[in-house]
């Protein structure tokens, strides 16, 4: 009997080691507006949250909307422009959604990423029409470390939430998915493994990319 009736995949970090790029696109937004620059103790605070609940913490101050989608539409579109022609699936992932396939297992995207960035990241890695199912943190009342995103993504593939296999790159991702009830997987391409632990999001597993997760607890798919 298989073990999942659905898995859920955060996009940035997960999908596709693209953080760096979104490090890049952040510092220069950071340098525009004279802010201090990016460092380890901020991305703990920030990294899986959605843009309304980050920017206010960068300025350091309660935000209007026109002002939080002005920054948002910035900051995203230096992402797009420097991530284009740059992104790759990370090794494993097509071989897993294969895998995933031939035993009817469904998948969904649970994701931080605002409206416009999600075809854009999918495009790029050659994935776009592998996920019907997209759920986003600012279509749900609560980002993450919230459950609701990764609930609503169970609810689109009609799972229940304990039956569900989340993969997530950040610790406020894996409480999200924690906190939802489901078996969580960390990947290590943005915080070492240790961190999940030390910042109480500890995982159920941590792997490097998807052909370790294959290779060592995702032998069920053989």
């Amino acid at each position: 009997m298989r073990p999942y009736d659905g898995v859920i995949f955060d996009l940035d970090g997960t999908l596709v080691e693209n953080m760096e790029i979104h490090q890049e696109a952040f510092q220069e937004f950071l340098r525009r507006h004279g802010l201090p620059p990016l460092d380890a103790a901020l991305r703990l605070r920030i990294d899986g949250k959605r843009n309304r609940d980050i920017f206010p913490i960068v300025f350091g101050r309660d935000l209007p909307i026109e002002e939080l989608e002005g920054y948002s539409h910035e900051k995203e579109s230096l992402y797009r422009s420097l991530s284009r022609g740059k992104l790759e699936p990370l090794p494993g992932l097509v071989r897993l959604l294969s895998r995933l396939r031939a035993h009817g297992i469904p998948v969904a995207i649970a994701t931080s990423s605002p409206e416009d960035n999600v075809p854009h990241t999918l495009r790029e890695i050659g994935l776009l029409e592998t996920f019907p199912h997209v759920v986003r943190s600012d279509t749900v009342p609560r980002g993450k470390p919230h459950p609701d995103v990764f609930l609503a993504a169970a609810e689109k593939l009609g799972a229940l939430p304990a039956r569900c296999l989340a993969f997530e790159d950040a610790p406020l991702g894996v409480k999200a998915a924690r906190a939802a009830g489901m078996t969580c997987v960390a990947v290590t391409t943005s915080f070492a493994a240790e961190d999940f632990t030390e910042h109480g999001a500890a995982p159920d597993a941590a792997v490097a990319n998807f052909e370790e997760y294959l290779e060592g607890p995702g032998r069920w798919l053989a």
